[in-house]
């Protein structure tokens, strides 16, 4: 074997592994921490950046082993970066609605209770801008 195919093993073994490792990390996270909150940080960041750098591997090795392109990879790549921090952002605004209402069921958590936005706004943004706001169309 020659040493440029030995080290592109080597490459795509590192990040098999890197990936995997961060995958292990966010899903533990997932199951030890306590509130949904705080367990929304596993999968949303360890394990997407885990997915990655999976990813990545398989497209190196595709493409340094095999000598072929891809784009399954990619198109996995594109929709995990797009669809994990949406579906984050929902999940975290239900839990802070349900949390204003009295839904919310959770335990205390280790950080405390989450802290009020500042200036006295709500979190969500499902009302009109204010007078005056950068959202305001009808003063400019």
């Amino acid at each position: 074997m020659s040493d440029l195919a030995v080290l592109s093993q080597w490459l795509v073994a590192a990040l098999i592994v890197l990936g995997g490792s961060f995958a292990l990390i966010g899903s533990w996270g997932l199951v030890r921490l306590p509130t949904l909150m705080e367990r929304l940080h596993g999968p949303t960041k360890a394990t997407t950046l885990g997915l990655g750098g999976i990813l990545l591997a398989s497209v190196l090795w595709f493409q340094l082993v095999r000598g072929t392109w891809t784009t399954h990879e990619l198109l996995v790549s594109v929709f995990l970066f797009m669809t994990a921090p949406i579906s984050a952002n929902m999940i975290a605004k239900v839990h802070l609605h349900r949390m204003r209402v009295g839904e919310a069921d959770a335990l205390p958590s280790p950080a405390g209770p989450p802290a009020p936005p500042p200036g006295g706004v709500d979190w969500a943004t499902h009302e009109a801008p204010h007078e005056g706001s950068p959202g305001d169309m009808e003063g400019d």
